[in-house]
């Protein structure tokens, strides 16, 4: 329920804030820092921040594309891409790579980061980075607004066939350590990036069911 202390707009009307509150309300969001290859071996490597896990088994990753870019073309071209983790070391190196660079150049020799072959797929992944996720395409799909006309957004889904793992991120059991690894988040605004540490970490058990009566 609206009351006087609500901050009310509607999109498509402009949000009349000096940025759009949409992506700092929702996050902080993981970053899709997606490696690729176009169908003539031209690498591209390229962070989005509007990215995710949407299925366990199989495991299935997704980003979403304002815009047909370099990673969507290539992706579609090749049915391939790797996932790498962005860490708070390797973060200047993920922003540079988000340079608005000519298709016919390397964001890998760009940011200075090392290419690396991937085990199953044709893509080469960033070796700096402690995880990585080779990929096969599932689906690329042009988002649509309510009124069913076609958006400029691409939301690319792939299924996960290979994990690579830095194995000090694994302790004794086996067990990821999310913070060991340091991820990085985004934020809103044009600057606004997250950590995670360990000190802000809370559990909680899910309810279990009641039984009927």
């Amino acid at each position: 329920m609206s009351t006087e202390d609500d901050y009310y707009y509607e999109p498509a009307s402009g949000h009349g804030l000096p940025h759009d509150p949409l992506n700092a309300i929702i996050g902080p969001r993981p970053i899709g820092w997606i490696s690729s290859v176009s169908a003539k071996g031209q690498r591209n490597l390229a962070p989005y921040s509007f990215f995710n896990c949407f299925s366990y088994t199989p495991p299935i990753i997704g980003f979403s594309s304002n815009g047909w870019k370099d990673s969507v073309a290539n992706i579609v071209e090749t049915g391939e891409f790797v996932w790498n983790l962005a860490t708070r070391q390797l973060a200047e190196a993920m922003n540079n790579s988000s340079a608005p660079l000519s298709r016919e150049q390397d964001e890998f020799q760009f940011a200075g980061l090392t290419p690396q072959p991937s085990r199953l797929i044709a893509v080469d992944r960033v070796a700096e980075s402690p995880v990585n996720f080779e990929c096969k395409l599932t689906q690329c799909i042009q988002l649509k607004a309510a009124d069913g006309s076609n958006t400029n957004s691409w939301l690319v889904l792939g299924e996960v066939i290979a994990v690579h793992i830095n194995r000090q991120l694994l302790d004794s059991n086996g067990t990821y350590l999310t913070t060991a690894a340091q991820p990085i988040l985004r934020g809103g605004g044009p600057s606004a990036y997250y950590g995670v540490t360990e000190e802000q970490r809370f559990d909680m058990l899910r309810p279990q069911g009641v039984a009927a009566r």
